[in-house]
């Protein structure tokens, strides 16, 4: 390959002899490439963010219901209301990884409304189940069919966006989460009022109206929701253009790779993407178990049930705000590590709050600060294997892990808020803290190892891997010419 053809190499991102500024783009395709990003945000965000928001939304009410009566109709003990949640993530767990192959192996169009449609309707049916073994069913299935959403959508979304572009958006499709429990609250507030209506007590009523929400709105994806860019109908033909062109610049979504078990195995065999599942298993038990048991976590400082579903709203207001301005932040400041571990580290004083004084308003603070640090920390987690990871199969097979390691450390939450641990919850809150200090020390060694990667190939210690490829060939994230974000 001559000097002049060689790729040039920037900050944190790969680039190839293409057009870079927006100026090139505009003359090549002859749109506004501002423009155009504003049409695609438009178009996928608000459709997949509501997916989103109704999934989490359909996990999480649960909590809510069980401020509402639930344990006491269907007759369980706080131990097996706290099995059911677990059970959810078992089928979480089990069905991620298999549910990104089957979306690899159909299209975005088709699969993503379809796992809607499922889990809209077993969440749904939550509502008329009469004994535990209904509920046990119904949670397992639901963590089943909701399994597919997350990491089908960030390998969606790397299929559209550039490397430096793809962090705020997935910061932003995860906001959804914090916005569903700031609305699950409200909601619950409202529907618990119909206690009585139909002969169904409140609870039920929360699972049914939601469920069918879910539903009606899963329908309607199958008419909003689009594959890729190269089939998109609400793209001209320059726009597609501009859109390959811009891919093609810097990562390898316009590449026509089959799937292949052995890119699979190659993720599998990446340590980078081990961490990458040990960062998200290290936030998703606080996050889980702060999302599943705020109401009860509030009601237990002496508030009633009424007033404990309001109070949630605050928490899950501010993690909204702070998701989507960290995640500017780290984009503009082009550094993922030290944003997480700060993050990460404010959730922790929370729960250090929570931990150390029993008074209403001071522990209530505690629980702003624990959901303000958790939200912000794990969107960022979320979206970094989605930047650095290059090869379509080995991507969607590294987001899938990612999540399913995650859910394991979601899977030990669900066990330890017990009902007679209230109100400060030492097991529960413990295991939270501790887990946040775990996460700012397995995210500054990939921090570290993700730096030290950079440095050997800026210094070339890497560029034998490139004999005997082509010049159009691309070798993933192994590739020399590849640079981590870090």
């Amino acid at each position: 390959m001559a000097d002049s053809e060689k790729p040039h190499v920037e900050k944190d991102i790969i680039s190839y002899p293409s057009p870079r500024s927006e100026d090139e783009f505009d003359a090549i395709a002859g749109v506004n490439e501002k423009a155009l990003l504003r049409k695609l945000d438009l178009k996928l965000l608000p459709a997949l963010t509501s997916l989103y928001l109704l999934s989490f939304l359909d996990r999480s009410n649960v909590a809510n219901a069980r401020v509402e009566g639930l344990t006491t109709d269907l007759h369980m003990t706080g131990n097996q209301y706290l099995t059911g949640l677990t059970l959810y993530f078992i089928g979480y767990v089990l069905f991620e990884i298999p549910c990104n192959v089957v979306l690899k192996l159909t299209s975005p169009k088709i699969w993503l409304p379809t796992l809607t449609l499922a889990w809209g309707v077993v969440a749904t049916l939550l509502g008329i189940t009469q004994n535990m073994a209904g509920f046990f069913a119904a949670r397992f299935i639901l963590g089943m069919t909701e399994s597919g959403l997350f990491p089908g959508v960030v390998f969606y979304l790397s299929m559209w966006y550039r490397r430096e572009e793809r962090q705020y958006r997935i910061s932003l499709f995860f906001s959804a989460a914090s916005l569903a429990g700031a609305f699950g609250g409200i909601l619950a507030w409202g529907i618990a009022h119909m206690n009585g209506v139909g002969g169904l007590h409140g609870w039920r009523w929360i699972f049914i109206l939601e469920g069918i929400l879910t539903v009606l709105v899963s329908l309607v994806s199958y008419l909003f929701v689009v594959n890729y860019p190269s089939t998109a109908k609400f793209l001209t033909d320059d726009e597609r253009a501009c859109i390959n062109a811009r891919l093609k610049s810097n990562n390898d979504a316009t590449r026509n790779e089959a799937f292949t078990w052995s890119n699979v195995s190659s993720a599998l065999r990446d340590p980078k993407v081990w961490l990458y599942g040990l960062g998200f298993h290290t936030m998703s038990l606080p996050l889980y178990t702060l999302s599943l048991f705020l109401p009860t976590i509030i009601k237990e400082l002496g508030f009633t049930a009424a007033q404990a579903q309001l109070l949630t709203v605050p928490p899950y207001a501010i993690a909204t705000i702070l998701t989507l301005s960290v995640a500017i932040a780290s984009e503009k400041c082009k550094l993922r590590a030290p944003f997480i571990m700060g993050s990460a580290s404010l959730a922790a004083i929370g729960y250090i709050i929570l931990l150390s004084d029993t008074k209403a308003g001071v522990s209530y603070f505690g629980t702003i600060l624990a959901a303000a640090g958790i939200y912000p920390a794990t969107a960022i987690v979320l979206s970094w294997p989605a930047n650095n990871v290059s090869g379509q199969t080995k991507r969607a097979t590294a987001n899938a892990m990612q999540i399913s390691i995650g859910n394991l450390g979601a899977v030990l939450g669900t066990q330890l808020y017990r009902s007679n641990d209230g109100p400060r919850f030492f097991l529960g809150h413990g295991f939270a803290l501790g887990y946040l200090c775990a996460n700012v020390l397995v995210v500054g060694t990939l921090w570290a190892v993700l730096r030290a990667e950079n440095a050997k190939r800026d210094r070339g210690e890497r560029d034998s891997r490139l004999a005997g490829v082509g010049e159009d060939e691309w070798l993933g994230d192994d590739d020399p010419r590849w640079r981590f974000q870090t």
